[in-house]
């Protein structure tokens, strides 16, 4: 004899109307529906951040799927089963009781199970003479037969949305390594083209990732990617149209180029600048007399305040910070790949940064900032090249200017006024004087 079907649950929990929304969807449920409770439990699985599940909830879900006998869920069958808590926690690989309560409670608010709580809370099925069961007393998994076809939508979405991300994410990837070795292959071979404008467009848009970024973000950047490397790829193509050498020209002009990697224009810079880094024998003493320590981080952004507008977020706090910012102003300056390479060779990469922002510093006195760097590379392979001079050189030039500035400002002021400016001991004044010989 069926006894009453009860609809809230046992002890203190409280009733929902989520769990009435629940039962109302398993009643609704058609005659001779049936489904795989395998396929059904993948789909949960796939689709749980939608669903709200939980990992160890999943691991109960499937320990409660394990106690059904059949490998079909029928709504013309019995969908309850009655496990002991003992039973389901060594199905869940030992999980407490205190954790298979929290994550049973999950579930029913997932709408996923139904609780059929006995009078007395216990888990049971009576049986009838021929052995059916004719009331049980336990967990019904009819929602999950009657949201089967929503569950799989539901996993189906997460699909699109994973494979739509790890697309975006592809592309992505494929464009800023198109986009920053086209760049350099233009400055390398000397291509006209404004590849300072470009690269700040790059480094732009990549500032706009987060460390997580979402799919909208990944596919908002791409496009201003790709409209950029539509723009970098056209020149190089026009580019590559108009030169009217025959194949075997190409093939000995590459060659020839490859292996001497100065472009031309560096290369008729490179005498006029060389002038400018071999010095007068006062400035090689002046070499020879520098501290053997390490310039301090903050001289070099005390000395060459422009090279932290190319950091990420406008600060640089370690060396790390200007190493990054001298990628960016690379080739801004228009120096190659190679000329920077060949500089991080000789000189070591934190030295190469603090030259690249002293010419940066000085870009608008040097005409060809790659020719100057190659210069000053080959000074530093021949032990005759110090970034201390440079930095001093425009550490002095910017207290004169402060210097001139603040008597221009007192000779208009009434006696004892001050304002702003540079107060220099007697001491740093001496370290920054040339040592005469």
């Amino acid at each position: 004899m069926q006894t009453h079907v009860t609809t809230t649950p046992f002890g203190l929990r409280p009733m929902t109307l989520g769990q009435m929304a629940s039962q109302i969807t398993a009643n609704s449920m058609p005659d001779g529906l049936t489904v795989d409770k395998w396929k059904v439990f993948r789909s949960i699985r796939e689709a749980r951040e939608l669903i709200g599940a939980t990992d160890r909830s999943l691991a109960i879900l499937n320990a409660l799927l394990s106690f059904h006998p059949d490998g079909e869920l029928s709504s013309d069958g019995g969908l309850i089963v009655w496990p002991s808590n003992e039973q389901l926690m060594a199905r869940a690989n030992g999980m407490s009781p205190t954790t298979l309560r929290r994550h049973l409670a999950v579930l029913v608010d997932c709408g996923l199970i139904i609780r059929r709580d006995s009078p007395n809370g216990k888990r049971f099925a009576r049986k009838g003479r021929g052995g059916d069961v004719e009331q049980a007393y336990g967990f019904d998994l009819s929602p999950i037969v009657a949201r089967a076809e929503e569950l799989e939508q539901l996993a189906d979405a997460v699909r699109f949305e994973k494979n739509a991300f790890k697309v975006a994410k592809e592309r992505l990837t494929l464009l800023r390594r198109d986009i920053v070795k086209m760049i350099d292959a233009g400055i390398e071979e000397g291509v006209s083209g404004d590849w300072g404008r470009m690269a700040c467009l790059y480094q732009k848009s990549i500032a706009r990732l987060p460390r997580s970024a979402p799919r909208e973000i990944l596919e908002s950047v791409g496009e201003e990617l790709r409209m950029l490397w539509n723009e970098v790829h056209d020149i190089l193509v026009s580019f590559t149209k108009t030169q009217n050498l025959d194949a075997n020209e190409s093939h000995s002009g590459r060659h020839i180029q490859n292996s001497k990697p100065d472009s031309v224009y560096e290369s008729e810079q490179r005498n006029r600048e060389k002038k400018e880094t071999n010095g007068t024998a006062e400035e090689n003493d002046n070499l020879r007399s520098l501290p053997k320590r390490e310039l301090p981080l903050g001289i070099v952004l005390d000395a060459c305040p422009d090279i932290v507008d190319m950091a990420k977020g406008g600060g640089i706090r370690h060396w790390r910070d200007l190493l990054a910012a001298a990628e960016v102003a690379r080739p801004m300056l228009g120096v190659s790949l190679s000329a920077w390479r060949e500089a991080c060779d000789a000189m070591g990469e934190v030295q190469a940064a603090i030259t690249l922002a002293a010419i940066l510093q000085r870009s608008d006195q040097i005409s060809s900032a790659g020719g100057y760097l190659r210069s000053l590379t080959d000074k530093a392979r021949e032990g005759q090249f110090s970034t201390w001079p440079m930095v001093m050189a425009l550490l002095r030039a910017k207290l004169d200017v402060d210097k001139k500035a603040s008597q221009t400002r007192a000779a208009t002021q009434e006696a004892g006024g001050r304002e702003g400016g540079w107060e220099v001991s007697d001491a740093l004044l001496k370290t920054l004087k040339k040592p005469k010989s």
